[in-house]
């Protein structure tokens, strides 16, 4: 399999980065406007910090992934 430098893994992480920003908030905005009317304002203040926050989780991983640096050449297996 050949190795990316850096460089690829950015440019193809901030492609997934958006993506999965914009799905999570479509996603995010679905379940809104399931919730039933009337609800308490502590409970809608959860639910968006949480819904703001959530996309962090998958994208932990894939920025770490990012952020890898290059193998050099006697790295290389």
């Amino acid at each position: 399999m050949p190795h990316m430098n850096q460089r690829s893994r950015k440019l193809i992480g901030a492609f997934l980065l958006v993506g999965s920003i914009i799905l999570w908030s479509i996603l995010a905005t679905s379940v809104y406007l399931l919730l039933p009317e009337g609800l308490p304002g502590l409970v809608l203040i959860g639910f968006f910090i949480v819904a703001g926050m959530g996309w962090m989780l998958p994208a932990m991983p894939l920025i770490k992934w990012m952020a890898k640096p290059d193998e050099t050449q006697g790295d290389r297996r």
